[in-house]
């Protein structure tokens, strides 16, 4: 899998290229619009772009509509600027999605994936008899919908997200705090992970023990 990173900034080109990397993913990085015009007329096809609006060299906006649109490479833009229209315009265009800066990188890649399995035409994720409809947010054992609460399907749709990697308990308390603006402490955490087997009565939770929780591909 390849992406191409389209930046100037050099504090988030060395955080991606590490997230990236960590990841075991290709990040390739052109700091201008003329290095990533000559490196789109010299590559073979690229899985994703994620473009800077404002470049040294140019509009991003302006590149992705005369080289890159063509190209149909799903693109996620880059921008200082959260006013609307900007936004507005970036989507209109055809571009997949938009995060505003500062952003965080976490966020940063979990967009790219869900726009990566968007693109692969993979509205679902099946692991064993589980799966999870992207589109709708759903949980399904077989065709049968799994009734979940609003913070177990989060929960369960962050697992889905970081397939075949230990997600830390750490960073679930995190998340709880994030999502709920409600502290939870570390055996609350078991307790919400116990509910989740239960119903979805198939083993495809891991328990990496005092460490945290992990769902692998089959």
């Amino acid at each position: 899998m390849q992406i191409l990173l389209i930046e100037d900034t050099e504090s988030i080109i060395k955080g991606l290229v590490y997230s990236f990397e960590h990841n075991e993913e290709t990040l390739i990085v052109k700091t201008t619009l003329k290095e990533a015009r000559t490196f789109l007329e010299t590559h073979p096809p690229l899985d994703l772009i994620i473009l800077d609006i404002t470049l040294p060299d140019g509009n991003g906006l302006s590149f992705f509509e005369s080289t890159i649109k063509h190209l149909q490479i799903p693109t996620i833009f880059l921008t200082a600027d959260d006013e609307e229209d900007t936004i507005v315009k970036g989507l209109t265009m055809g571009a997949e999605d938009y995060i505003t800066k500062p952003f965080s990188t976490k966020e940063l890649m979990a967009r790219v994936h869900k726009v990566l399995l968007r693109n692969q035409k993979q509205s679902r994720i099946t692991i064993q008899d589980i799966s999870l409809d992207l589109d709708k947010m759903i949980f399904y054992k077989k065709e049968e919908k799994i009734e979940l609460t609003p913070l177990e399907l989060k929960l369960l749709h962050f697992l889905f997200m970081n397939l075949n990697k230990v997600v830390y308990r750490t960073t679930l308390l995190d998340k709880v705090w994030e999502w709920t603006g409600n502290y939870v402490d570390d055996h609350t955490i078991t307790v919400y992970f116990k509910r989740i087997r239960q119903k979805i009565k198939t083993d495809i939770i891991k328990t990496i023990k005092g460490i945290g929780y992990r769902i692998d591909e089959e």
